[in-house]
């Protein structure tokens, strides 16, 4: 069998004026963890619709083992979890019955499906929940019941669309770990706005902006590739602060980029940068209340790729 599972091959995708999705070509290996970055708008969730068979793209196809999902879509999405940003979940049933449910619809006997909701419920810390009805759920767990629920037919490619959103400090590290176990056993393919947890845990990122492929590889080879320069953050004491009076003061190879009252800074002519710009703040009347140096990490590499936040 192949090691890749899905392929995405020159998929483009157009609202009226807007071209949404630009070509966009993407094997995904079996059993990886692929990391589907961008901004706001960038076509992450749209580029995610049409590979698990939501959306029909313009121009282009999409293969589940070899097989175009166009052409057998059947088989294709029985091969396909999604667990959209949106919660989906039925509010007059149990934890137990939705995963049930769902696992059986897909045709899973009544007995594995029952094991498969179990299993379920106890890796994402909803056992004690089994009977509850998914309305009287906090958020954060609605959220991991419907990360359940795309779960509950054992697919062989999981997408998760901002799986951590709305979740509380404890269910983030629940959820990470339990995305990180199935490292090896399961594709899945996850957008996130938080550059640290794509870091974590990814094998591959793939970063897109305004709809095209900016770049795709493993997390350690693009940091390589893009990484350059130590980053040295100016923290102030204000809570943001205005990227206009450093554009012209700064040495024409100094990059930059404000991040709320921080200013983050990398140059091969370290010391001239860090002079002029520590000479900007003064004369804003800014007071400097922490100078640190660290390693580019994703967003640094994200912002000057795309010139923007991930967060934009």
């Amino acid at each position: 069998m192949s090691d890749t599972v899905l392929k995405a091959s020159r998929l483009v995708k157009r609202f009226n004026d807007l071209l949404a999705v630009d070509d966009l070509n993407l094997e995904v290996m079996r059993g990886e963890v692929l990391g589907f970055l961008g901004p706001n708008g960038a076509g992450k969730t749209t580029s995610l619709r049409m590979m698990c068979g939501l959306l029909k793209p313009d121009l282009g196809t999409v293969e589940i083992n070899g097989r175009r999902l166009d052409h057998d879509r059947a088989r294709g999405i029985t091969a396909i979890g999604v667990a959209p940003q949106s919660l989906v979940i039925w509010e007059n049933l149990t934890c137990s019955e939705q995963l049930k449910f769902t696992g059986q619809m897909y045709g899973l006997s009544a007995a594995r499906a029952r094991e498969r909701a179990e299993s379920l419920l106890q890796a994402l810390g909803l056992s004690n929940k089994a009977k509850r009805l998914g309305r009287t759920l906090s958020g954060g767990m609605q959220r991991r019941l419907n990360i359940a629920l795309a779960l509950a037919h054992d697919p062989e490619v999981l997408f998760l669309d901002e799986p951590q959103a709305g979740l509380d400090p404890q269910s983030r590290v629940l959820v990470r770990d339990y995305i990180k176990s199935l490292r090896g056993k399961m594709t899945v393919i996850i957008t996130t706005h938080d550059m640290e947890e794509a870091e974590k845990l990814s094998d591959r990122v793939c970063i897109i902006d305004r709809g095209k492929l900016l770049e795709l590889g493993a997390v350690n080879e693009v940091k390589r590739k893009w990484g350059g320069e130590e980053v040295t953050e100016i923290t102030t004491d204000v809570e943001v602060i205005s990227p206009d009076a450093f554009r012209e003061r700064l040495p024409a190879d100094a990059g930059f980029d404000v991040r709320g009252g921080t200013l983050c800074l990398h140059s091969p002519r370290l010391a001239e940068a860090l002079a002029e710009a520590l000479g900007a703040m003064k004369r804003q009347g800014l007071r400097v209340t922490a100078v640190r140096t660290r390693q580019s990490n994703l967003e640094d590499i994200f912002i000057r790729m795309t010139g923007r936040s991930l967060r934009e």
